[in-house]
């Protein structure tokens, strides 16, 4: 049995991790509020843009409209962004992007190695795809520990141009959906071509005039639309990391509870065994002096 002085040790170090899991909770979970903030604010903008363009599209011919981003072509280069944290302590937040993005690339197997970009966000599944042994793309951290609009547009409007220019024929983004702080679904999705669009959104009839043309407003809106997707994943990943992270620390929290309990129990046991033993030698002590 363990020393009443390593257990005192032991006890001291739960305490202070419990202490320290505690905290980052506390922390994670302020993150986690302002970042669904964020995401309540955003998403009826997006929303409102999406259905303008359905109600848009349901108003004209779209056989004769080109939208370059809705363009399906048969797959030679395929385009993976992946978004992950900067930052552990989030259970398995970025094992399940990890997992994801290996089996991504095994549906593209038929491809050359050359022909499938991946583009990280986050420096956890960057660093696992230098692991691996392949050839990152980029380096976007800081998007990932703290994204703005404007990153999010500088980030994505290089890669919607190659797909317009017929560079890459299809962009997949794997990232955290956030359900709730407890679940954190992991969600890939074709960015890129746009796989549908609702083209009758209500029954409402609307009449449209567009400059210059038909189709330089929906080349300029569908984008605007896909720039808009991007961000609100990004920050959905974000919101996602929170999450986990506040419920990690929270497991962790109780676990920690329970080792303290655990351990102050033995420690106790130990104490009363010291005790228990020094009577005994006062007794026996005592008996021998009689005798």
């Amino acid at each position: 049995m363990a020393s009443l002085k390593e257990i005192r040790a032991r006890i001291a170090s739960v305490s202070s991790t419990q202490k320290l899991t505690s905290a980052m909770k506390m922390v994670s979970a302020a993150k986690l509020h302002k970042s669904e903030e964020a995401t309540l604010k955003f998403v009826p903008y997006k929303n409102k843009l999406s259905d303008m363009l359905s109600q848009y599209l349901s108003s004209v011919d779209t056989e004769k409209i080109n939208i370059t981003l809705v363009e399906k072509r048969e797959v030679k280069k395929v385009a993976i962004i992946c978004i992950s944290s900067c930052t552990g302590l989030c259970g398995t937040f970025n094992s399940n992007i990890n997992k994801l993005l290996e089996k991504t690339i095994k549906e593209y197997s038929f491809l050359p190695e050359e022909n499938i970009l991946l583009y990280p966000i986050g420096k956890k599944i960057s660093d696992y795809i230098k692991k691996t042994n392949r050839v990152p793309q980029c380096s976007a951290d800081e998007l990932s520990a703290k994204p703005t609009y404007e990153d999010a547009i500088a980030f994505i409007s290089p890669l919607v141009d190659k797909f317009i220019n017929k560079e890459i024929d299809k962009i997949i983004l794997l990232y955290n959906h956030h359900k709730n702080a407890a679940s954190q679904i992991p969600t890939s999705e074709v960015y890129l071509p746009l796989e549908t669009i609702e083209t009758k959104s209500n029954n409402k009839s609307y009449l449209y005039f567009t400059e210059p043309d038909i189709d330089t407003f929906i080349n300029t809106l569908v984008p605007m639309v896909v720039r808009m997707k991007f961000y609100a994943a990004v920050i959905d990943s974000n919101t996602a990391e929170h999450g986990a992270r506040t419920t990690a620390m929270q497991i962790a929290s109780d676990n920690a509870n329970k080792m303290l309990e655990s351990i102050t129990q033995q420690y106790n046991r130990a104490r009363q065994e010291v005790i228990t033993n020094e009577l005994l030698d006062i007794v026996g002590g005592a008996e021998a002096l009689r005798n």
